[in-house]
């Protein structure tokens, strides 16, 4: 037999319409299933037909968005389903750990170890003025705050031995009190007594997520996480990014097997590439340009709208990377870095932010779509991708039912779910007790 092919993995990342710009528009869609749980349940539902690792739900804490909040819907579709993972999005900025770990480690049993926390550490000075905050952290700020952070939620999912749980009725005994400890933990900004008042999640830890791909991001997630989500629109830029995180591994004691970079994609997908491109050209009709062009204005130092869509996108006078150093610097970064690789025009540059926020999106037959994936997993841009489909449910439903089936041809993807936990699917160790040793030698001393 030959060498098993290095397989891809694929979280979907759910929300009401769909990610084009233009979804909410679109007479396949019903613009209001937002906050409707029957919704998300049957997106979950083809998730799990089409054997995703996971669905993941991004959150913020300002805005007009209409969101549901992550850990309620995610603990309802949990009742719901058997396999698919469950990640949902949490600041460190604005949370305590003790209560992150008491939810996360509350979904991962609701769940039977499904769970993942994509770790952001806050948007905006908006998120600020909600929490009655003097003002937002500044970058590097956030992210110490947010290093510490999870190490004090660690420490708090750690503060239960796996075996504190007797059940002794014999004796009475429900919990073994001299497996269940005091963190004691002091630090910089966070003190914290512990325990954590529920055992130890199934999975040990959720799965880590970190999403952002600024260079404090791309430490932190070689220091904590196991799965980053990123935005790369082209494959070289997604190769040299895959090569950089994967490189500062080794300085946590880490191989590189052991985090998984997914990039957002956003497939517009059909039987053949004229049905796709029809899709797509229905799909930016619905959103208005003018606005667009403003709002991508917002990258450079002139007015886009004040050109010919049909002119170069004038890259040098784009802003410098990080000149909004307080808020979310990755993005930008990856747009403009988008349009100078491939030479865009400006009509260009605008199609292809209507539908994926700034991850890449491509629009093809299935065949193409398929090699599309199979080219930046094979030649290191990816280890999987965070789908962001431009419909739903529709879109979600043609990647499932014939995508998915291209790629298990190919044998680039399962053709049954491995293991129980989101860990299983994902290729992940469970972490041992951080404290095992030390809670024996205190025991002994005892």
């Amino acid at each position: 037999m030959g060498k098993k092919r290095k397989q891809v993995h694929f979280n979907v990342f759910i929300r009401g319409a769909g990610h084009h710009a233009g979804a909410w528009k679109h007479p396949l869609v019903n613009p209001h299933t937002d906050l409707d749980l029957e919704h998300y349940a049957n997106l979950a539902a083809i998730a799990e037909r089409g054997l995703f690792d996971s669905l993941f739900m991004a959150d913020n804490y300002s805005g007009l968005g209409r969101r549901l909040e992550p850990f309620t819907l995610l603990s309802a579709l949990a009742g719901l389903t058997k396999h698919v993972g469950f990640i949902a999005t949490v600041s460190t900025t604005y949370n305590d750990p003790y209560h992150v770990a008491r939810k996360f480690a509350s979904l991962d049993h609701i769940s039977k170890g499904r769970a993942g926390w994509n770790i952001v550490t806050g948007h905006s000075q908006e998120d600020a003025d909600n929490f009655g905050k003097p003002g937002h952290p500044e970058h590097s700020t956030r992210y110490d705050i947010g290093t510490e952070f999870i190490e004090v939620t660690k420490q708090l999912w750690d503060s239960w031995e796996e075996d504190a749980l007797v059940y002794d009725r014999d004796n009475g005994v429900m919990i073994d009190n001299s497996k269940v400890h005091e963190i004691n933990f002091k630090g910089k900004y966070f003190n914290v007594k512990g325990p954590l008042n529920i055992p130890r999640p199934p999975q040990g830890y959720p799965v880590l997520v970190q999403a952002g791909s600024s260079e404090s991001g791309k430490e932190l997630a070689a220091r904590a996480a196991e799965v980053i989500f990123t935005a790369q629109q082209t494959l070289g830029a997604a190769q040299e990014f895959y090569n950089d995180v994967k490189s500062r591994l080794i300085r946590y004691g880490r191989t590189p097997n052991e985090l998984l970079i997914m990039p957002g994609l956003s497939p517009i997908v059909a039987d053949t590439e004229a049905e796709a491109r029809d899709l797509q050209e229905e799909l930016d009709s619905l959103v208005d340009a003018k606005r667009s062009l403003k709002r991508l204005s917002n990258y450079f130092t002139v007015d886009l709208s004040e050109y010919d869509l049909d002119d170069p996108v004038p890259v040098e006078k784009s802003k410098p990377y990080g000149f909004s150093q307080n808020g979310i610097t990755s993005r930008h970064e990856a747009v403009v870095d988008a349009a100078i690789r491939d030479k865009m025009t400006i009509r260009q540059f605008l199609s292809r932010s209507y539908a994926g926020h700034g991850h890449v999106s491509y629009t093809g037959s299935v065949l193409q779509v398929a090699d599309f994936i199979e080219k930046w997993v094979t030649e290191n841009g990816a280890d999987g991708f965070n789908i962001l489909p431009p419909l739903f449910p529709s879109s979600l439903e043609t990647f499932v039912d014939k995508v998915v089936p291209e790629l298990q041809n190919r044998g680039l993807f399962r053709t049954e779910y491995e293991g129980t936990t989101l860990r299983d699917r994902l290729g992940l160790t469970r972490p041992e007790n951080q404290h095992k040793q030390i809670w024996a030698l205190n025991r002994e001393a005892n």
